[in-house]
């Protein structure tokens, strides 16, 4: 190889190294949009899901039913889509999420910046301002679920 053709080898290699850099980061955020997206879809699908059945068995009143159309839900559900995320306890978590958070609008806006887990750590607390600030702030500060957990933990809102 002589000079010239040198030259140019090392200058098309710094422009490559330049464009794969270009199409790796395009690439990134891409990936990024469509997990936030699948995460999004993801939720509100619980949270129909949750209200559905609720609308259902609170329609009808009697525990005994209730405890019934849940278990025939999950069996029926993981039959048609598998056995991960469709069992009895997904299924009651769900409804307790609709349940918890009643109003779509709301939960469509905060599943725009946070995951399915980020409210999965929010239903245990028993006060409803507790948990509404513990999605605001995961929310506004872009807190991961285990930092919103170790939050938590630290009796944040208490303080």
């Amino acid at each position: 190889m002589n000079e010239i053709e040198k030259n140019n080898h090392i200058v098309s290699s710094a422009s490559t190294q330049s464009l794969i850099q270009d199409l790796r980061q395009i690439i990134e955020q891409a990936r990024c949009r469509v997990a936030s997206t699948a995460n999004a879809e993801l939720t509100m699908m619980y949270w129909h899901i949750g209200e559905r059945i609720n609308r259902e068995v609170l329609g009808n009143q009697r525990a005994e039913y209730g405890k019934q159309i849940v278990a025939s839900v999950a069996r029926q559900l993981q039959e048609d889509f598998g056995t991960k995320g469709f069992e009895k306890s997904s299924i009651t978590r769900m409804m307790k999420f609709a349940m918890l958070f009643p109003d779509e609008q709301i939960v469509a806006r905060a599943a725009q910046q946070l995951s399915w887990s980020h409210f999965v750590e929010v239903l245990p607390l028993k006060d409803d301002l507790q948990r509404v600030f513990y999605i605001t702030m995961a929310a506004s500060e872009r807190w991961s679920r285990d930092h919103l957990r170790k939050e938590i933990d630290g009796m944040l809102f208490e303080r």
